[in-house]
């Protein structure tokens, strides 16, 4: 994993980003197949989970993704994921945040990048109906929440997942924020985001009227102004320096206490590589993976139009021998094949 280079045909941070999300190859076979449940919350509400469907063991081990901001079970990365786990006989699961699943959830809630309550929530029902092991990897946003998770439960997450990893997570949400709001990044991707987060608050406020300031949230330009309108005082938070102070995960990771891999690309647009945590800023049982090259999410590998499965391989054999499942699994960037044993 450290000596990944992308390919010569894709430099760049941005094109390292936005190509593979869009145009490489997920899967080595046919589109994931989901099998959908849907889990009452104690507030009232719902969440959404995928599970793949396989004839696989349920004694085999569960691999839990937490998505991205505006992410699910059809994420470009959640497919190769589950590509990598169908190939090793795992068993795999997407749970969605609130009002990412395609239905818009109840509570007068949504879903933000410290909930590691929602994470609990949900791991521990996992850990309750899963007869195997449980590893859990957390997607930018999602591997924040996840990693704020494990610090907060310490030794005792160890009894509901034997290991974590976050990807391309921004562990710093002030940095990471503000490198989003501007130039490029601000023209390309924060309008992506904001194209369907603000059509979700405004169906939420429609849910619960006066929620939130709803000509605020029409003028809103930047993740900056929509986390101060809606995610911060939705949440909990007084303002957006609140909610980035509070939810980040970086200022934790000296308590974790499980094995965890922090995989950052150097290169990541959202992410600035000065935020990135430091070995002595985190406690043993943190991994950090830094490579130049990746982008955001993309670690794309192979001949054009390219694969994204290499970075999930990767992680996914990280957990497994970290949680100490799966033995003898190379230290080096898996290429092909496939290195997660098929029967562990």
């Amino acid at each position: 994993m450290r000596n990944y280079r992308a390919p010569w045909w894709l430099p760049g941070g941005n094109l390292q980003t936005i190509w593979p999300a869009l145009f490489a190859r997920r899967t080595r076979g046919p589109v994931p197949e989901y099998r959908r449940e849907r889990w009452s919350t104690p507030d009232g509400d719902f969440v959404d989970l995928d599970f793949l469907d396989t004839d696989v063991s349920p004694h085999r081990p569960l691999i839990v993704l937490f998505h991205g901001l505006e992410g699910s079970s059809r994420s470009h990365y959640s497919e190769a994921f589950a590509d990598v786990a169908w190939r090793g006989k795992l068993t795999y699961v997407v749970p969605h945040f609130r009002g990412c699943s395609g239905e818009m959830n109840l509570a007068p809630r949504a879903y933000h990048s410290g909930d590691h309550e929602e994470i609990d929530f949900i791991l521990r029902g996992l850990r309750a109906r899963h007869a195997g092991p449980i590893v859990a990897v957390g997607v930018s946003l999602g591997g924040n929440a996840l990693l704020r998770w494990a610090a907060e439960n310490g030794a005792s997450a160890a009894s509901v997942a034997q290991a974590v990893a976050a990807v391309c997570s921004p562990l710093d949400l002030a940095a990471g924020g503000h490198n989003i709001g501007r130039g490029f990044n601000r023209m390309v991707y924060t309008t992506m985001f904001l194209r369907t987060m603000k059509p979700k608050a405004l169906a939420k406020w429609a849910q619960h009227p006066g929620l939130f300031d709803r000509d605020a949230l029409m003028q809103a330009r930047d993740l900056y102004e929509f986390d101060n309108i809606f995610t911060a005082p939705v949440h909990g938070f007084t303002s957006t320096e609140d909610y980035w102070a509070r939810a980040s995960a970086k200022p934790h990771l000296s308590r974790v206490r499980i094995p965890a891999l922090a995989l950052n690309a150097l290169n990541d647009p959202f992410v600035p590589a000065a935020s990135l945590p430091r070995a002595e800023e985190v406690s043993s049982s943190v991994t950090l993976w830094q490579p130049e090259h990746g982008g955001h999410v993309g670690f794309p590998a192979g001949t054009p139009p390219g694969y994204v499965w290499a970075m999930p391989e990767a992680v996914t054999s990280w957990l497994l021998r970290a949680a100490g499942i799966a033995t003898q699994v190379p230290e080096e960037w898996p290429e092909h094949p496939m290195t997660v044993p098929a029967a562990l």
